[in-house]
């Protein structure tokens, strides 16, 4: 059959089907008394790729995919269908938008594109000599960002470029701000390619906060009142030899039955066809029954769906009606396009309409991050749950599926939402993420959280902020309220590694600032010469507050030796040097995958929940790629 015949077969049964396409379908009552529920029935093409010969024939045109062959097609009507049906018809200059199509056609899971104008490979549907000759160039064939450093992995995938946090003079910049972060998101992810993949992740996919944040530590409670504990110890660094390693940690105040407020939880879940697969939707629905199934008679929880359009299929609805709740989840389908700007703005608009005061109330977002109808601009995106958050609905995100995995749009939503992001690669993960924590998830003890480390330029020659590159913030923003900063949840950890070169020690070669011409020397204050090494600053209000606290902690220039230092600085060290192996840092000195296994090794402790075990196997994987 010839591709333009094969195209002409998909015109016809797209045509058979439109009527259903993003149709929301009414389901009969359910028991007297029940509120009424809707099956978001999306009718979706066949998942099935085109004949073998399609896909292999060498006579092919050089750039035309499948969706590409309508471009000479002078039928509107046509491409309008496909349009529904797909998201997206485009030419060879639309960035490699149409190669970001997952799992309608192709088969397998693989995507429809051609070639884009800006160096976007969206390959699939191209002849194999094609395929053939880019896998060789570019190492596998996908989007633009899936031939960088930073963005190579699984087709269609979208991670942010992560410039690395580099060594600063004490003298020149003596305060170091960030926003607090307590996302897993890249932690889960980067499981999925060592163990599922058996590929070494893109550098993009490796936040190393992320890493570090994953694991639980044995970080103090506070017992002042105070949300949160501020721990802080110093050590030698063991990837540098005369560096030093400072740890902060974060222990938030533990969550009780009695200390639980009531949720408002409005369930969004994209069922658009980029969804469909075992690891998408089904698994989304095992999660949100989960949440759900921990819900009491307190709690409201209703649900909104998307794909070419959005609509509400459970109207707010009692925790305690579990069956009921979980009846709709298991009633939602996959296909479509995906418009998720209508899924938020409605969501929303939707928790607004029911909240509470002094309750908890979000949106729970899940998605594998592909909007493509309406609103998609990650700006507008982020404007939308901006306004949002300020209403004092709060935002959760919760990643699916590979392939089509918008990383960076998620987790940029989930930051300025107020919120947190969490990438689910199987039920192992799911059941930690909404069951084990989702106490800490839902409940905010404390928001907008920075934290500004001021330090001593007499005994710090220069410092380096392990990780947080996308949270560091200006040293002006820590004073001011109306900058937004991340979330501690009731329970939460949050961990943070500075690399410091002490006066006098081996600095990283750094070109040399001429002497300023208007100010001399900056003279140290009495402060400077009692030995402290810095002082540790953490600013923060209250969930429902608007006016910021301040807590400090000084740090003694009193380091111990880094193999009597607490099993929790151990681990956390071990974690960022195998951040800084799988980016590649050039920073990472004398870092070594054997290095990471011998120290971990020696700081797992109890291990309760066997995570710090599965930790060393991660290592043993990525030795073995990066030994190929």
């Amino acid at each position: 059959m010839s591709p333009r015949r094969w195209v002409a077969a998909i015109v016809a049964a797209a045509l058979a089907s439109f009527v259903l396409v993003g149709g929301i379908a009414h389901m009969a009552r359910g028991p007297e008394g029940a509120p009424e529920t809707k099956e978001y029935a999306v009718t979706l093409l066949p998942e099935r790729g085109p004949p073998a010969e399609v896909q292999e024939a060498p006579e092919a045109p050089e750039h035309e995919g499948v969706l590409g062959a309508l471009r000479d097609d002078p039928s509107t009507a046509q491409k309008s269908l496909l349009l529904q049906q797909f998201g997206t018809v485009g030419d060879p200059g639309n960035a490699g938008v149409t190669g970001d199509m997952n799992g309608l056609v192709g088969g397998g899971g693989g995507q429809v594109g051609e070639q884009a104008g800006s160096g976007g490979l969206g390959m699939r549907g191209e002849p194999a000599p094609v395929r053939a000759k880019v896998k060789a160039e570019h190492g596998r064939v996908g989007r633009k960002e899936a031939r960088q450093s930073y963005g190579q992995g699984y087709e269609g995938d979208g991670y942010a470029y992560v410039a690395e946090n580099d060594f600063h003079r004490a003298a020149d910049t003596p305060l170091s701000t960030f926003s607090v972060d307590v996302d897993t998101a890249s932690y889960a992810n980067v499981r999925r390619y060592l163990v599922d993949d058996a590929i070494l992740p893109p550098s993009g996919a490796v936040r190393i906060e992320e890493l570090v944040n994953y694991f639980d530590y044995d970080y103090a409670p506070p017992t002042d009142g105070a949300p949160f504990a501020t721990h802080v110890e110093l050590t030698d660094c063991p990837w540098a030899a005369g560096h030093q390693l400072a740890r902060v940690g974060i222990q938030g105040r533990m969550p009780t039955a009695a200390s639980t407020p009531p949720r408002n939880l409005v369930f969004l879940v994209d069922v658009s066809g980029s969804m469909s697969g075992p690891d998408r939707l089904p698994l989304a629905q095992e999660g949100l029954k989960l949440l759900a199934g921990q819900l009491g008679p307190r709690d409201r929880v209703s649900m909104v769906v998307y794909a070419g359009a959005a609509g509400v299929v459970l109207e707010p609805t009692p925790g305690n009606r579990h069956a009921e709740i979980a009846g709709a989840v298991d009633r939602l389908r996959s296909g479509g396009s995906t418009a998720g700007a209508e899924g938020i703005q409605l969501a929303y608009a939707l928790a607004r309409k029911h909240y509470q005061k002094g309750a908890i109330n979000r949106v729970v977002l899940a998605t594998d991050g592909d909007f493509n109808v309406g609103v998609s601009s990650d700006d507008e995106l982020v404007r939308i749950v901006e306004e949002e958050r300020r209403h004092g609905v709060f935002l959760t995100v919760l990643g699916f599926g590979r392939g089509n995995l918008q990383d960076a749009k998620m987790e940029q939503l989930a930051d300025k939402g107020n919120g947190n992001y969490a990438y689910i690669d199987g039920l192992p993960e799911l059941r930690k993420v909404l069951g084990t924590e989702i106490g800490a998830t839902l409940q905010t003890i404390a928001k907008d959280v920075k934290i500004q480390v001021e330090f001593n330029p007499l005994l710090v020659g220069s410092y380096r902020l392990l990780g947080y590159e996308n949270r560091t913030l200006a040293a002006r923003d820590f004073n001011d309220d109306t900058k937004d900063a991340g979330e501690v949840g009731a329970g939460h950890e949050v961990t943070a590694l500075y690399e410091i070169v002490p006066v006098g020690a081996d600095a990283p070669s750094r070109p040399e600032v001429d002497p300023l011409k208007y100010q001399g020397a900056l003279v140290p204050s009495a402060a400077a010469t009692e030995n402290e090494l810095m002082t540790v600053k953490v600013r923060y209000k209250a969930p429902d507050g608007d006016v910021s606290r301040l807590v400090s902690t000084v740090v003694p220039a009193l380091p111990v030796a880094f193999a009597s230092a607490s099993r929790d600085t151990r681990w956390a060290a071990a974690v960022v040097e195998f951040g800084m192996l799988l980016r590649q840092s050039p920073h990472r000195g004398t870092a070594s995958w054997a290095h990471v296994q011998q120290t971990a090794a020696r700081a797992v402790g109890s291990d309760e929940d066997g995570l710090r075990g599965q930790f060393l196997t991660l290592v043993g994987r990525a030795m073995a790629l990066g030994s190929r």
